[in-house]
């Protein structure tokens, strides 16, 4: 796979124009193409791990029109948020086999609304096995890795586990696994020579109080501290540029600390633009994605995640063209 051009992740697969974290998606992805594709992951109660954007499946699947789970309802709280819903680590996989994916953002995508009720929740392996036979990577994030090691779930080991079974448990597998904790990753970092990637986000910091802040963590000294356990970051992209504003120095210290660079998320409905880029005034409507994408390019990332692969590559193979 190359790798020495800007990568293009397929954020929950193709999840502008199917339901997210679904095979459909992913597989909509790897056609539009796509070079990784990204599952979320979360464990069920007899630990397999599934591809979920949150554990909190009230919103991704139709859980509530099933009767027969009703009691299942309750609410936790995760990292410091108390949520209230349904949750994979409370259901066998052969119970969240039962249900189907829906949209996750109905009022912006309501064209892939239509698709709700069509598609499983998807195992880790059936993504890995999906990617392996397109020749295509994977690019899977832990979610809440302290949490769920809390309460028996170990994510980590169960993550190795699956890619160690496909053969793709290397340093030159492709392969990424991201997270937003830091301790998870120093721990992954002795356990496997997979390439490891720390997301960080414009504000808060990690949930396992690993570091003060992101934003220390943005900073070049705290970037280098980052490249002793990782391979690259995942930033949200509004810490290269937010909107139209003056691009910062994130992408240059990163590569300073000899780091890459994969920000997070290029979206193409208005709603998700600066102002300069979107049409019209309808939020649900296109705008200029490409121009947002390229925008970051040129500041020399070494990768983006969207959730229009088809819009990422046009954008990625104009901008090599033009190099």
């Amino acid at each position: 796979m190359d790798t020495t051009r800007p990568i293009v992740i397929a954020h929950r697969g193709a999840s502008g124009l199917r339901p997210e974290h679904t095979l459909a998606s992913y597989a909509l992805a790897i056609e539009q193409g796509a070079d990784f594709i990204e599952p979320d992951l979360v464990p069920t109660r007899d630990n397999v791990l599934v591809a979920r954007h949150e554990n909190n499946i009230a919103d991704t699947t139709d859980v509530a029109d099933h009767p027969e789970f009703a009691d299942r309802r309750t609410s936790k709280t995760i990292d410091g948020v108390t949520a209230t819903g349904w949750f994979t680590e409370d259901f066998t996989l052969a119970e969240l086999k039962t249900l189907r994916a829906r949209e996750r953002l109905p009022q912006l995508r309501p064209d892939n609304a239509a698709y709700d009720g069509l598609f499983e929740i998807p195992t880790f392996a059936e993504v890995i096995a999906l990617a392996r036979g397109h020749n295509v990577g994977v690019y899977p994030e832990t979610k809440h890795p302290t949490y769920f090691a809390s309460i028996g779930h170990p994510t980590d080991a169960l993550v190795l586990a699956d890619l160690t079974a496909a053969g793709w448990n290397s340093a030159d597998a492709p392969v990424f696994i991201q997270s937003f904790e830091i301790d998870n990753l120093k721990r992954l970092h002795t356990q496997t020579r997979v390439r490891l990637i720390q997301l960080i986000d414009a504000d808060g910091a990690p949930a396992d109080g690993a570091a003060p802040s992101y934003a220390a963590m943005a900073t070049p000294e705290g970037l280098r501290a980052i490249a002793e356990y990782a391979h690259g970051i995942g930033p949200n992209k509004d810490m290269i540029r937010k909107g139209d504003a003056v691009p910062s120095r994130l992408v240059a210290d990163a590569h300073a600390a000899g780091l890459k660079v994969h920000p997070w998320t290029f979206r193409a409905e208005n709603f998700f633009l600066p102002a300069s880029l979107r049409h019209g005034i309808d939020p649900r409507a296109h705008g200029d994605i490409q121009q947002a994408i390229a925008r970051v390019l040129e500041l020399g990332v070494d990768g983006f995640f969207t959730d229009f692969p088809l819009d990422g590559v046009q954008a990625r193979d104009r901008f090599i063209a033009g190099r």
